[in-house]
């Protein structure tokens, strides 16, 4: 009998495992959804959520979009997630909940490898490696793959985006281009960053307002409310912040031709797809553009190739992504739809 266990992002999922250590505090979940190609890779983020099952549910989701990130990026990887709960927004994590965790991913025996995410960093990824062989992302010498996958997911996503600019839009670059920018973080900020230096025009917006305004400055960019962003007259919309933004009445409110950004899951339903096909907006499935990280975190971890060889696959995002845009065009589905498809077969699930 095939059950959902009460979870309706549970996805044949390959194990679900939840993790609590009551001297540290530490209450984790790590979900790996196929390991077809390899170890389940994915990061692990350090989040506040209002529940226990939301916090399980984000595992579920992000675990598959691993699954269809690292084949889509010809990874011999499979896909994975954990998410480390926060006790309160702001919250930050101990040394003793991070080696706690590192005892949890050891325990797995390698179905999962962990990173960087959302609330984590290189530093922190050095404390998890003092318990666990199953890392990823930690320093490295110049030129080798691997250290902080930030800056390479921001490169894939530029590119990405300059490939959506010229299929959506018909530029063949995004000189004069209006990009409105949802989140400007480390990944976020680095796609406007060089966005910017080809001469977009840029609107930001941030939870965090003071780093919003900071970085319009130094780029001469506009800055509106996070509630603002999705539905301004541009020509490109780029989330860069958390999931599920896109939804019934974002989509409808959207004035843009194009969504192009680094955000995992942005979609808030599968049905969401279709509603941004619908309205005639190009849409780069989040799993494809934002693969850079993974790409240089993977190919550490896996020991193949160099920084050189991170770039060249990284320069080769745009081409998948015209892969499901032409399957698009040929068969009339959704973009996300299409690309679900292709990743599925390669897993082994089509």
């Amino acid at each position: 009998m095939m059950t959902d266990w009460g979870f309706a992002d549970f996805d044949a999922h390959e194990g679900v495992h939840l993790f609590t250590d009551p001297a540290s505090g530490l209450h984790a979940a790590v979900a790996i959804h196929s390991t077809a190609l390899g170890p389940a890779a994915g990061g692990v983020r350090f989040w506040h959520y209002a529940s226990a099952s939301g916090a399980i549910t984000d595992a579920l989701r992000l675990s598959r979009g691993m699954s269809y990130k690292n084949a889509m990026a010809d990874l011999a990887l499979g896909g994975g997630k954990g998410v480390v709960l926060a006790p309160a927004p702001g919250a930050t994590i101990s040394e003793a909940q991070l080696k706690a965790f590192g005892r949890a991913v050891e325990s797995l025996g390698g179905r999962y490898v962990t990173a960087e995410d959302v609330g984590m960093s290189v530093a922190r990824m050095k404390v998890i490696a003092g318990e666990t062989r199953y890392v990823s992302g930690l320093p490295v010498e110049s030129g080798a793959a691997g250290g902080d996958p930030s800056p390479f997911t921001a490169m894939g996503v530029y590119l990405g985006v300059k490939a959506a600019a010229k299929r959506g839009l018909g530029a063949g670059d995004v000189k004069g281009v209006r990009i409105a920018v949802q989140g400007v973080g480390a990944v976020g900020g680095g796609v406007a960053r060089l966005l910017a230096a080809d001469g977009a025009i840029l609107t930001l917006a941030d939870m965090d307002q003071k780093r919003a305004e900071a970085l319009a400055a130094e780029l001469g960019a506009n800055v509106v409310r996070t509630d603002e962003i999705l539905a301004l007259d541009v020509d490109i919309v780029s989330p860069n912040a958390l999931g599920a933004v896109l939804h019934e009445a974002s989509i409808a409110a959207m004035k843009a031709k194009v969504v192009a950004g680094a955000a995992n899951n942005q979609l808030a339903t599968s049905e969401d797809g279709r509603r941004v096909h619908e309205r005639g907006i190009l849409y780069a499935p989040d799993y494809v553009i934002n693969a850079g990280g993974i790409i240089n975190v993977g190919l550490e971890y896996l020991g193949h190739g160099d920084e050189a060889e991170v770039r060249a696959r990284i320069d080769r995002i745009p081409d998948r992504l015209n892969q499901v845009w032409d399957e698009s065009a040929a068969s009339g589905d959704p973009a996300s739809d299409v690309a679900d498809r292709i990743a599925q077969r390669l897993i082994g699930r089509g």
